[in-house]
């Protein structure tokens, strides 16, 4: 039997794809991170398969019932809006699927994080998904102290009610980068506000938000590092070495400093 992750459209009902209806149709089961939601849904395209509740507060007392569905015929997992296991407790059924030996068959579809990402003007060669921020000023500080220097792009979600303090911890945090909030997605009041971390705070500052919200946020630009001249490296150097380091740990350290090739560093020391 199969576990078929399906995602759903994370606003306009038209962006369920015929494979995601077909396979909604045809399982035995679906596990609903909100049954009200996935309803009206299946109430629109006029599917009738049983619907039973899997969400956070009941993720481990339902593990056994879905299991008991499984052996019996096909089972679909979908959330709220988007594709399941992202942000939500999906991730531990299909982590339990994998260690039972179901087969699993996941769909391709609907991502607000991918979504706002490729809208946002900002680089999408490399990208990593942060998930919701910490809601404490020391542990949001603590999250991306790791970032300061990531140079890929950043991908969050976050509440309408923390936006702005969110994107005031970022700059923050990491300095006033280029970013976008996109809100709404796929909806009718679908909004893209591009420009500073700054400017972007202000413009809901002014204008409190609503509805689902996805930050991105541009990399970290490129580090400019002043070479040095031979004097100031073989200075370095001699500290280092008066310090007690072996030369080639203090040949690799001078060298991430200086903006000399590490090779050069140590042929220096050797000279000393």
């Amino acid at each position: 039997m199969t576990l078929y992750i399906v995602p759903t459209p994370i606003g306009n009902l038209e962006d369920i794809t015929l494979r995601a209806l077909r396979v909604l149709k045809s399982v035995k089961l679906i596990a609903a991170e909100d049954t009200r939601t996935t309803r009206f849904l299946l109430k629109h395209f006029e599917i009738d398969t049983p619907l039973t509740s899997y969400h956070e507060h009941n993720k481990l007392t339902k593990l056994d019932a879905i299991f008991a569905a499984l052996a019996d015929g096909d089972v679909a997992l979908v959330s709220d809006a988007g594709t399941p296991g992202i942000n939500d407790p999906g991730y531990e059924l299909i982590r339990e699927a994998v260690a039972r030996g179901v087969k699993i068959e996941p769909l391709p579809g609907a991502s607000a994080a991918i979504t706002a990402l490729v809208a946002s003007g900002l680089p999408t060669d490399g990208f990593i998904y942060l998930g919701f921020l910490p809601k404490k000023d020391k542990a949001r500080a603590d999250f991306l102290a790791p970032f300061v220097d990531e140079p890929r792009t950043l991908i969050l979600y976050e509440s309408p009610n923390r936006l702005v303090e969110a994107l005031a911890a970022l700059a923050e945090a990491l300095g006033d980068r280029p970013a976008c909030v996109a809100r709404e997605i796929t909806k009718l009041h679908e909004e893209f506000q591009r420009g500073l971390l700054s400017v972007i705070a202000a413009h809901y500052r002014a204008q409190p938000p609503r509805g689902e919200i996805v930050i991105i946020v541009g990399g970290a630009p490129p580090r400019v590092i002043e070479t040095w001249d031979e004097d100031r490296v073989r200075a370095a150097l001699e500290v280092r070495r008066a310090a007690g380091e072996p030369l080639k740990v203090a040949a690799k350290a001078v060298a991430a400093e200086s903006g000399w090739d590490r090779r050069s560093v140590y042929a220096l020391g050797l000279d000393n």
